[in-house]
């Protein structure tokens, strides 16, 4: 079909004038370094990311099926977090069909709906939230103005219920109207539907993907094929820092199965007709790395204090500085200080990454679990010397992404192995080599400084934080960008102070360059950050005998972020019923973040059984303004505290003669089904006329609000994850 008008959305323009003045700031803030730095990444920290796709035409988005369904091509990809029932509402309302008459799928991206950004940051429903009720609506409006012309009846006395278009005894579904027209009429976009008329947003609708998920149909990337299909493996290196040199695959080329060794100047790979045959053939190669180092947990530990790397200033209020260093130098005890720490972390997704690729002698068909559906039809076009519009990328439904999947090599890998043999090459790492070259989330060191007052209220707050990169540790992230904000808004994520009435405060970053890769991983730097900050605000309460529920409301500044803020922790310690008391063995300790412009707070419940720690309920409460699908916001809060429990008191990476360890299951620790609260109770406020941040905010808490239990039940400040007892 085709259009027969041409222009750019309001929305659109309203976009690209965004980022213009962007770059002003950008280019001014270098220029005046740090004050305008801190106003930039104050701006980012609270920012909402826009939909950098298409919203000229609705026509790259949905699709009308002669049974009158809506296919949905959606930009973004769904990783387990409900984005398709989400947006299936958002349609669903405007469009006026019933819900279960969306059918979503991933937009290919020959069709030409392809996001700008990616499928990240907790981002997907809020950024589409007006954009994609916009297209709908005005999709509606395209239907009708056909089916006036089709009826030879005026627009204004066609009605629309279900996807039947009707006026007396007249009616049309879409799927008739829809029938032969190329060229349609685009109208100006009509008035959004009120909240009160909504039928969808708002409601528990249940899940799209959930019956096929059940019973097992073929939807992820591991499930993938094509027609006569071989198999490919890559010798990845095992060494952190390893460069490849050179490879002897003598031996391999007379290994079973085997059609062709690919040897790349990046990377050697195995073509056979089963993936065994082309595993068994890359054990055989002799490859030649070369690594600078032999590292070990001790030197990553020794490299990521506060005081190594660089430093930025990326918070102050006041002249907290000068205060806690003049209190220091009087030497009279009244500053508080503490350290806490972070370890090294895997994605451990279950889905390793791969792709299926098809090269012919003018396009590519890629088949991938990705994130990043335009970045990786852009490295596969510019290796392959294609233009971008010759690469089809297909995502799939992904087994896991957490930020993993947020770079996609090895699309490439599989495509250069494709183009080799001349069909299509299915090629996945093996679980070692996942754990081995995972994007890992970085290790942390933190050194937080206070001093109070008189009335036991702050007086002055520091919180330094070192980190290896997360946003600079990813190709996503332009260079010009680096220099520029001079901090890496990954790695302190969540380490502002969201305590305003603090009259002195300031956070520092301190970057650390780190051997290995590290990168995104659900919620950045969020959980570290929180757990340090949370921690200390906890010792800070209970050392004047403040209720630390009580402590924290004082430090709030009276502001609509800070009144969201007081409402999610007045709600957890009321619904929890919050007691610094120990009742029968149980103790609660509370936490509380603000992530993304969505504030959250956990009070958790903890025992001591057999000198382990064993967490019996968490609640939390959380305002992301609108709940488009309460169900799923409460789903997304018991993954996050679950995968927030897992991380904060089990998961560690070690590094031991140069290698990432452990590399399987079982050694890499995971919460399991028996660490799991009993009960997670879920309270949804809704202070905000639009849908906020989800996926990722409920991590932030859960690590700082088991610790501080621990602490009412032993005494012990435990300052380092994953959380153990001496």
């Amino acid at each position: 079909m085709t259009t027969t008008k041409k222009k750019i959305s309001r929305r659109k323009f309203i976009v690209r004038t965004l980022l213009g003045g962007t770059g002003v700031i950008l280019g001014t803030a270098y220029l005046a370094r740090n004050p305008l730095r801190r106003e930039l990444n104050k701006s980012l920290n609270a920012a909402e990311p826009p939909f950098m796709g298409n919203t000229d035409t609705p026509l790259v988005w949905f699709e009308i099926t002669s049974d009158n369904k809506v296919r949905l091509h959606s930009p973004k990809v769904e990783m387990g977090q409900g984005t398709f029932t989400g947006l299936a509402q958002l349609a669903a309302d405007e469009l006026e069909v019933d819900v279960t008459q969306i059918e979503m799928v991933h937009a290919e991206t020959i069709t030409g709906n392809v996001d700008g950004m990616s499928t990240g940051g907790s981002t997907s429903i809020a950024s589409l939230w007006q954009p994609l009720r916009e297209l709908a609506a005005t999709m509606r409006e395209m239907l009708k103005l056909q089916a006036a012309k089709q009826m030879g009846l005026e627009v204004q006395a066609l009605e629309v219920s279900n996807g039947v278009i009707a006026s007396g005894s007249n009616s049309m579904t879409y799927g008739q109207v829809v029938d032969g027209v190329t060229e349609w009429e685009i109208p100006e976009i009509p008035a959004l539907k009120d909240a009160n008329d909504f039928k969808f947003i708002g409601k528990p609708v249940p899940r799209l993907d959930l019956t096929d998920k059940v019973v097992g149909t073929p939807m992820f990337g591991i499930d993938a094929s094509m027609p006569d299909m071989l198999f490919g493996a890559v010798v990845r290196p095992s060494q952190i820092g390893a460069k490849f040199i050179s490879a002897d695959a003598t031996e391999a080329h007379n290994m079973p199965g085997v059609v062709r060794v690919v040897e790349e100047e990046d990377f050697i790979g195995v073509v056979a007709h089963t993936m065994i045959e082309a595993e068994n053939a890359k054990k055989v190669i002799k490859v030649e790395w070369q690594t600078e180092r032999n590292w070990s947990t001790q030197d990553i530990e020794d490299l990521i204090k506060v005081g190594n790397g660089d430093p930025m200033v990326i918070q102050k209020t006041g002249n907290a500085k000068k205060i806690l260093e003049d209190q220091e130098s009087n030497d009279n005890g009244d500053i508080i200080t503490a350290e806490f720490k972070s370890p090294i972390g895997a994605h451990a997704q279950l889905e390793p990454n791969g792709a299926v690729a098809f090269v012919e002698s003018d396009k590519a068909t890629i088949m991938i679990s990705t994130q990043v559906v335009s970045f990786t039809r852009k490295e596969v076009a510019e290796r392959l010397g294609f233009d971008e519009e010759q690469v089809n990328v297909i995502p799939t439904y992904l087994g896991g992404g957490f930020g993993r999947r947020l770079h996609t090599p090895n699309a490439v890998q599989a495509a250069l192995m494709s183009k080799a043999v001349g069909k299509p090459v299915k090629c996945f790492f093996d679980r070692k080599e996942e754990f081995q070259n995972d994007t890992f989330r970085p290790p942390t060191h933190h050194l937080l400084k206070a001093k109070l007052d008189s009335n036991g209220m702050i007086e002055a707050f520091e919180h330094n934080v070192s980190s290896g990169d997360v946003m600079y540790g990813s190709p996503l992230v332009p260079g010009f960008v680096e220099p520029i904000l001079g901090s890496d808004i990954g790695a302190w994520r969540g380490g502002m102070i969201q305590y305003g009435a603090i009259p002195n405060f300031r956070a520092v970053s301190w970057r650390v360059k780190l051997p290995f890769a590290t990168s995104w991983w659900r919620s950045l730097g969020l959980l570290a950050n929180t757990f340090a900050i949370e921690s200390f605000l906890d010792e800070l309460a209970l050392k004047n005998g403040k209720n630390p529920v009580e402590f924290r409301l004082q430090q709030i500044q009276n502001d609509k972020a800070g009144d969201r803020l007081r409402k999610v922790i007045e709600a957890a310690a009321d619904k929890a019923n919050y007691t610094d008391e120990v009742v029968n063995g149980i103790a609660m300790g509370f936490a509380a973040s603000t992530d993304a412009g969505t504030p959250c707070a956990h009070v958790a419940e903890v025992s001591i059984e057999n000198k382990q720690i064993k967490v019996h309920k968490v609640t939390c409460s959380i305002d992301p303004g609108i709940a488009v699908n309460p169900d799923q916001v409460k789903a997304q809060c018991e993954g996050s505290i679950i995968m927030g429990i897992s991380a904060s008191m089990f998961e560690r990476m070690y590094v031991e003669e140069g290698q990432l360890r452990p590399i399987i299951y079982g050694p890499y620790q995971m919460a399991l089904m028996r660490h799991a609260p009993k009960d997670i109770d879920v309270i949804i406020l809704e202070n905000n006329d639009k849908p906020g941040a989800v996926g990722e905010p409920p991590l932030g808490p859960i690590g700082a609000a088991i610790a501080n239990a621990v602490f009412r039940l032993t005494s012990q400040r435990l300052r380092e994850m994953p959380l153990q007892l001496a």
